[in-house]
């Protein structure tokens, strides 16, 4: 898995760095300082993954973001974070951004957010999640829920409001007392039937749609 760090502070990239170079099957092959930088370095370098800080100098990660998913075969990008910049986060999701980490997560979410990201899915922060979409996703539209929602079935709709809440697959398997593959499978049916990207869109589309409301359980 190639990695490419952006991020304006060199402490930050190096301890990613010592991180993620100490899995064997994950090389950092590019670090950049600035959104300006962490374009060209996408294009040159040709990571699978990009770890995107939002602020930074000459182009900042929302901007850098938006450029780099229009290259064509566009790597995925994670974006770094931290709890008072919710609004960035989200503006960087819609931006195309497959999900998001903290700034101070432990080193294993860290990775797991990296090996997530490379297979096409995505490691988000429950909790983040459901702030993040509840704060700022659009109230519904006069007309409901869009139609393509009615293609899912029941159990497809129920995993989808669970994830509408921030919850993991593995929650997601306890609260309906099912396996984690079989969560897995119903994640990727509602993914294809409804043709977005990643869980990430699915949850906003929920929340605006109006699926989902602020406060549900």
């Amino acid at each position: 898995m190639r990695v490419l760090i952006a991020d304006d502070q060199t402490l930050v990239r190096t301890g990613f760095r010592v991180i993620l170079e100490a899995e064997g099957d994950i090389e950092v092959v590019a670090e950049a300082g600035t959104g300006a930088e962490a374009v060209r370095q996408a294009r040159q370098a040709r990571p699978d993954v990009i770890l995107m800080d939002i602020r930074m100098p000459e182009l900042d990660g929302l901007a850098a973001t938006e450029e780099i998913r229009r290259h064509a075969d566009p790597p995925t990008i994670v974006v770094l974070t931290t709890f008072d910049q919710n609004e960035y986060v989200y503006r960087a999701l819609r931006a195309g951004a497959a999900g998001f980490l903290l700034k101070d997560a432990p080193s294993t979410r860290l990775i797991a957010a990296v090996r997530a990201a490379a297979t096409g899915d995505s490691l988000i922060e429950p909790a983040i999640t459901r702030r993040l979409v509840e704060r700022f996703a659009a109230p519904p539209p006069p007309s409901g829920p869009p139609a393509v929602l009615a293609a899912l079935t029941e159990r497809e709709r129920d995993v989808l409001r669970l994830m509408a809440r921030g919850l993991s697959n593995a929650e997601i398997a306890a609260e309906l007392v099912v396996a984690e593959t079989t969560v897995k499978t119903h994640v990727a049916r509602i993914l294809a039937k409804l043709n977005i990207r990643d869980r990430v869109q699915a949850v906003v589309l929920a929340y605006q749609s109006g699926f989902a409301t602020r406060g549900q359980r």
